[in-house]
């Protein structure tokens, strides 16, 4: 399974001629993997742990609903409880916020109370009539008003009306004053509360235009993909002039609404609370407008320095353009993606808490109660489990860049589009399942072993910060640094490994290593073409989040005398910004495979019959004007003009 014990040698390619299986080793240790994750969720599940989670356990190791056994040195362990189902907590609002966990007894009741209890008489009366015992085993409902121990084994007075969770069966005070008690030692924790409050007061009387701002994120998203698809030709000029106005419009504004709120200030006679949130406003406006005034500079100079270059992207995008109306289903990627994910999410998130509640029984002896804990050689499956969380996601976004690879080498090596399949990304699909399900399991492996190091360094960071010496920080943060580097050069060498496996059905490491040599040859045209087209689409989500912001503060200026603005802008930018990510990403995964299909194509073919080219015509014509630029040399400058002729000799056999 070593990365580099492939012995295959110079070969032509012959895309999508033959298709193989491609690391079948690697296909078996990845299932092995997630036998192990299996075996863990049913280790969980066999000694008890799914059903304490789900019926809940008391202090004493009963699980409710069920007929348990004694424990060893426990005596109120081993009860029938098949009649209490219900969870209740003797102090359910004692919070213990650092360790995130209710200090207070735990107890099985048969029902939840249904009304407020005042007194212990309350208690004895609520058990008579109900049979059901709010106190410890040990005391009778008679003997409530008088036994000795009351204060510490029966609830704290007056007992809250409660009802039952659904699945989860645990008794949940209905009276806000529980939550507030809850808010209070969360506001203490976090040691700031005024501001806290106005935030949160922000957030949840703005809730309404946030969830407005994030559906027009989504449709700004859809039409981006729309003007891609149907007007690339003078998408890139669109989309530069856009950006420059919303700019400095966005800055303008942003200056405006600052002087307009701190003349406001000025002027108010409100209250101190109504003062403070227009004060948090007038900070936020300054911070908000410096912040895109530097934005805006920045951005004018870059686009300034290549605006040559932007230009040359128009017929890239063109080509682009047309694989998306051949292959309509490719912008649906991101949601099966993302529903993948989000249900593995939520299998791993159950798993891990079934693992909180495994183990075996054990007595505190400081508080006499009853924990589970897994033994030390069992505390590895959560180390094990959380390097499936990121194997495997790292898998599902690999299999979504495999099928997208597949997808369009099948459009850009189909010399008669009309003969393409029926749907090419459900083909391309199963291509993968059956052939390359392996490479994948390689390639998301190699993410993985980088990203679980940087991740550990990046914790160990979190925790010592303050107390490790400058030296020790910044050379934590260069090994962070340097990680995160290799983790992006290697997922963009990975993703063009998956398109040299799509197009001839190699293993990963000689697919890997065919990509590299293919990209240092064209390294200025990858550096000429691919990277600007990835800048366009940069400016396509800054566009986006432009739109959704300016929106935003239009929208939120009409709430200055009660809302922060802070924390809602940042949701709704933040949300719009992933937005646009998840589908400008498949439009970049489209350009990075055609140009790859492009370089392989001029490489292994000169026009000549039996090697004709099986470029577009849009993108031959974009190789010629990138030569009248000057941005197709590169190391071999004699071999790209005779390259240059016979690719012009050759045009009338261009699909």
């Amino acid at each position: 399974m070593g990365c580099c014990q492939s012995k295959e040698g110079k070969r032509d390619w012959k895309p999508l001629e033959d298709r193989s299986c491609t690391d079948i080793p690697w296909l078996i240790f990845f299932m092995l993997f997630c036998a192990g994750m299996l075996c863990i969720c049913g280790f969980a599940i066999a000694t008890g742990a799914a059903s304490r989670l789900i019926s809940g356990y008391d202090s004493f190791g009963n699980t409710c609903g069920q007929r348990n056994t004694q424990i060893d040195g426990v005596d109120l362990s081993g009860r029938d409880m098949r009649e209490n189902k219900y969870v209740f907590f003797l102090e359910p609002c004692n919070f213990d916020v650092i360790n995130r966990r209710i200090k207070s007894i735990a107890l099985c009741v048969s029902q939840c109370p249904n009304t407020q209890l005042q007194t212990y008489n309350d208690l004895k009366q609520f058990a008579n009539n109900n049979g059901s015992q709010l106190c410890t085993y040990d005391i009778t409902p008679t003997r409530y008003p008088s036994h000795s121990e009351r204060q510490t084994k029966c609830p704290k007075l007056p007992v809250h009306a409660s009802k039952s969770v659904p699945v989860f069966r645990r008794c949940i005070p209905v009276d806000i004053a529980c939550y507030a008690e809850f808010i209070q030692a969360f506001v203490t924790f976090v040691s700031d509360n005024s501001v806290l409050h106005r935030v949160t007061a922000g957030v949840m009387a703005s809730k309404e235009i946030i969830m407005g701002l994030c559906v027009l994120a989504l449709v700004l998203s859809l039409l981006m993909m729309v003007v891609i698809r149907y007007i690339s030709k003078v998408l890139v000029w669109i989309l530069t002039i856009l950006v420059i106005v919303c700019s400095i419009g966005g800055t303008g504004v942003l200056w405006w609404l600052y002087t307009d709120h701190r003349i406001a200030l000025n002027n108010n006679s409100t209250s101190v609370f109504g003062k403070e949130v227009a004060s948090d406003n007038v900070k936020a406006l300054l911070i908000y407008a410096i912040i895109a005034t530097i934005f805006t500079v920045v951005l004018l100079l870059v686009m300034f320095f290549m605006r040559k270059r932007v230009a040359l992207t128009i017929a890239l995008f063109h080509v682009a353009g047309k694989v998306f109306i051949h292959l309509p289903l490719l912008v649906l990627q991101p949601f099966w993606t993302f529903l993948c994910l989000m249900l593995f999410w939520v299998y791993w998130i159950a798993v891990l808490l079934f693992l909180g509640t495994a183990g075996t029984p054990f007595k505190n002896n400081s508080t006499n109660l009853v924990e589970y804990k897994l033994q030390e050689p069992l505390q590895y499956m959560v180390w094990y489990h959380a390097v499936g969380l990121i194997w495997i996601s790292e898998y599902i976004l690999a299999f979504q860049q495999m099928t997208i690879a597949g997808a369009v080498v099948t459009y850009y090596f189909t010399r008669n589009k009309s003969q393409m399949p029926s749907v090419p990304i459900l083909k391309s699909m199963g291509r993968t399942l059956r052939y390359h399900l392996g490479t994948i399991a390689k390639g998301s492996f190699i993410i993985t072993l980088v990203k679980i190091p940087r991740l550990i360094l990046t914790y160990i960071h979190s925790q010592l910060k303050g107390k490790e010496n400058a030296c020790a920080r910044c050379m934590l943060k260069a090994c962070v640094c340097c990680l995160w580097c290799l983790e992006k050069c290697l997922a963009y060498l990975n993703q063009n490994a998956y398109t040299a496996t799509a197009i001839n059905s190699t293993s990963f490491c000689t697919s890997a290593r065919d990509a590299f040599v293919i990209l240092v040859e064209n390294a200025l045209r990858v550096a000429a073409i691919n990277t600007v087209g990835d800048f366009v689409l940069f400016l396509g989500k800054v566009l986006i989040v432009s739109c959704t912001a300016f929106a935003g503060v239009l929208a939120l200026n009409y709430q200055r005398e009660y809302t922060v603005w802070v924390l809602p802008l940042l949701i709704v930018c933040l949300f719009a910004f992933l937005v646009a990510h998840c589908f400008l990403s498949v439009f970049e995964n489209v350009v990075d495979v055609l140009f790859l299909c492009f370089a392989v194509d001029t490489k292994y073919n000169d026009g000549s019959p039996g090697h004709e080219y099986y470029m577009d015509k849009a993108l031959m014509e974009f190789v010629e004007n990138s030569k009248k630029m000057g941005l197709h040399k590169s190391a071999g400058g004699a071999r790209d003009g005779k390259e240059m002729e016979s690719m012009t000799r050759g045009r009338g056999t261009l699909a």
